[in-house]
């Protein structure tokens, strides 16, 4: 059988690729190694944009049911004294800023949702041992490891999400450039029996004698990591002994945790050469890796799938012609490599080991945090950076809104009901109009539709939205645009100022008559 698209490994990026070509119609066969969801909680948190993506394929109110919101975070001392505190600001995506995840149950939620999908396949305990490329698709030789049999499947385009250790990414002779930091961390997993004062707060303990990051987790977790010092048996800190230990130093006595699994990790700043060869695409960890430290690592690979999947069904649909591809790495490797190197500088703040810089850190941030507003600065500037394509698949001459994803506040829709503004956009190329709307000859002969933001307190009609709390109107106005021309991710793909035409549409470019729908979980 033929397929739209193939996607190798079903961790959280592949399985987010299937449930959005999913919810585009596309006929999708997902081939993965394992027979079970891994058991290792990797991941242990995501942000509001994620949420935003998940919303697309109707699972973000279920997957929220499982997570824990509006958490603080503490950069602490070695007496456990904050130096530098913060809470998540909100930026506009219509979920809570940051979520702390036990990344076993979301995947669990996430491969429920493909389950959904008749036209996606999965194929558990099988493994790609072979791709191999013509013009117009890729063949994949695929082992099923339960009886050792082979099978041939054919693809017109492959999404390759196994892992860091990619045997799609080796078998294309892709380079994977970067460093792996000597430090070796163990990470150790374990279920709250008996809560302790604080136990739902973030802390990454900036101890020069032994750092450590101590974490809550939703569904009764919570997680620590340690790093394996010089002189440690490695053997021995990932036994029970050992971390009721280390745990100790906080107050947590035995009967307060139950361990549930201890690993050791290294950490590594990685990049794949090049994210496509011919009609493979590299994403998540196969394409990139990245430290811990900002919890971001798994929300960089949802990311791919978001920027990647939308684009692909456009090409196989006619819509758009191939070329857009290309915008795929252009977009999201200088963003991935903007992430990774916040998380390689927050790293060096909390592992820092050298007493009398630990004492300078200490004092400098704990005086800094003292100024109102410093905290939200620095976490807004340089804790996650938004997702912002400077490059890519946007017109050009470029306005201030190209390449922004616009805010999603709740909107009061044409029909009069209250929803998110990506429920009414519906994941399709729109005009969204800051005021009278225009005539765009180019736009209007191929039938984009279009919607019109009303200020709050209008009464809803068809081909508008109301601006219910605000936002969008205000956005529009601090970007100086009053005319947007949105794509399906509702990135700004062209601009124009009030009374002025849009530029036209990308060439090539054919819009199917109607978005295909997600179905709630």
């Amino acid at each position: 059988m033929t397929y739209d698209v193939a996607v190798i490994g079903y961790g959280p990026t592949g399985v987010t690729a299937a449930n959005l070509l999913g919810a585009m119609g596309l006929r999708v066969v997902v081939v993965e190694r394992d027979a079970e969801i891994y058991t290792r909680a990797r991941a242990i948190s995501t942000d509001e944009e994620v949420l935003r993506i998940w919303q697309r394929t109707g699972l973000a109110d279920r997957l929220k049911q499982d997570m824990l919101a509006e958490r603080p975070l503490d950069f602490v001392d070695a007496r456990g004294r904050p130096f530098l505190s913060a809470h998540p600001t909100p930026r506009g995506h219509g979920h809570p800023p940051q979520m702390f995840i036990y990344q076993p149950a979301l995947e669990r939620v996430l491969r429920d949702g493909v389950t959904r999908y008749p036209n996606v396949e999965v194929l558990l305990r099988h493994e790609c041992l072979r791709i191999q490329q013509s013009q117009d698709s890729v063949e994949l030789t695929v082992l099923d490891t339960a009886d050792d049999s082979v099978r041939r499947l054919r693809a017109s385009y492959v999404i390759a999400a196994d892992g860091g250790s990619s045997l799609t990414r080796a078998q294309l002779n892709i380079g994977y450039e970067g460093r792996t930091y000597e430090d070796r961390w163990v990470v150790i997993d374990t279920q709250m029996l008996k809560p302790w004062p604080d136990h739902d707060r973030l802390r990454f303990r900036c101890d020069p004698a032994r750092p450590a990051v101590d974490c809550p987790t939703p569904l009764g977790h919570h997680r620590w990591e340690f790093p394996i010092l010089p002189g440690d048996d490695e053997q021995y800190l990932t036994t029970d002994d050992a971390i009721y230990a280390m745990v100790s130093r906080y107050g947590i006595s035995r009967g307060q945790i139950k361990i549930l699994r201890a690993t050791v990790y290294r950490h590594h700043v990685r990049f794949a050469a090049r994210f496509r060869t011919g009609r493979v695409f590299l994403a998540g960890d196969a394409a990139h890796a990245m430290p811990p430290w900002i919890g971001q690592g798994m929300a960089a690979g949802v990311r791919d799938a978001a920027n990647l999947c939308w684009k692909l069904a456009a090409v196989l649909r006619g819509e758009l012609p191939e070329a857009v591809l290309d915008s795929y790495e252009a977009e999201r490797k200088p963003h991935v490599k903007e992430i990774t190197e916040r998380a390689v500088f927050v790293g060096r703040i909390i592992t820092e080991r050298r007493l009398p810089v630990t004492r300078i850190r200490n004092a400098a941030l704990r005086g800094l945090n003292r100024v109102p507003g410093f905290s939200n600065w620095l976490q807004d500037s340089h804790w996650i950076p938004v997702a912002h394509y400077s490059a890519g698949f946007q017109v050009r001459p470029r306005t201030k809104a190209s390449g922004h994803q616009i805010p999603q506040p709740w909107v009061t829709g044409p029909d009069g009901e209250r929803v998110r503004l990506d429920d009414v956009l519906g994941g399709r190329w729109l005009l969204l109009y800051g005021g009278r709307p225009v005539p765009q000859p180019g736009w209007d002969r191929l039938g984009v539709p279009s919607l019109a933001v009303t200020p709050a307190g209008s009464e809803p009609a068809e081909g508008t939205v109301v601006d219910s709390e605000g936002v969008l109107l205000r956005w529009m106005a601090e970007h100086r645009v009053a005319a947007l021309a949105l794509r399906p991710d509702a990135y700004v793909y062209a601009a124009a100022p009030a009374g002025a035409q849009l530029p036209p549409p990308p060439a090539g470019f054919a819009p199917a008559s109607r978005p295909t729908a997600s179905i709630a979980l």
